[in-house]
């Protein structure tokens, strides 16, 4: 029996998705985009005004993702430091895994960079989000100027994905959790990420 299709839309960006992260996104044309969801231009183009719309959504997509795995590891009553741990995690699995070509994120915005362009609004709307949620769990943590931390943090993340691309990844996850924990422990009132996850 044959797996149920993807709905068109779905398949265009799971076809963008695996083409974007092997090579890159300005590599990737929209025709073979198309080809790869087995579609016509015009069913492309009923779906993604332009092919730029095509990466915003994709983008948007993975922050959706990213959003609502913070979102359930909170209404699981998880604590602010279980949450920072389980993030710190995450990123330094994806930059172990085989094939791994740097943050998407930070990927498209090198690709794209206009200031004003649809693209790095999306990179924007994720880099926001990002410093936000980190903020309120530092400051739920009691960590002094825990803006001025996030800022911190984010900096040794965007550090651990550039390492699992150009270094060698087998350590990358356990030494973005040691230098996080680090970070946080030299601000007051933060004993709580230095306990054992």
């Amino acid at each position: 029996m044959m797996a149920p299709q993807l709905p068109v839309r779905e398949r265009i960006l799971a076809s963008a998705a695996r083409l974007f992260d092997a090579n890159s996104i300005r590599m990737v044309s929209a025709d073979k985009i198309i080809a790869d969801a087995g579609i016509s231009k015009v069913t492309f183009y009923r779906h993604f005004q332009s092919k730029d719309h095509l990466v915003v959504a994709y983008l948007d997509g993975q922050l959706e993702q990213l959003m609502a795995a913070v979102a359930e590891a909170r209404a699981g009553k998880q604590d602010a430091c279980a949450v920072l741990l389980h993030l710190a995690a995450a990123y330094g699995s994806a930059a172990c895994k085989p094939g791994f070509r740097g943050c998407t994120f930070i990927n498209a915005a090198a690709e794209y960079p206009g200031e004003d362009h649809v693209v790095r609004a999306a990179v924007e709307r994720y880099r926001t989000w990002l410093h936000d949620v980190v903020r309120e769990l530092l400051a739920d943590l009691g960590v002094d100027q825990p803006g001025i931390v996030a800022d911190q943090l984010i900096m040794l993340r965007d550090g651990a994905m550039v390492q699992g691309y150009l270094g060698n990844p087998t350590g990358v996850a356990d030494s973005l959790v040691t230098a996080g924990r680090a970070i946080v422990s030299a601000s007051a009132g933060a004993a709580g990420l230095t306990r054992e996850q």
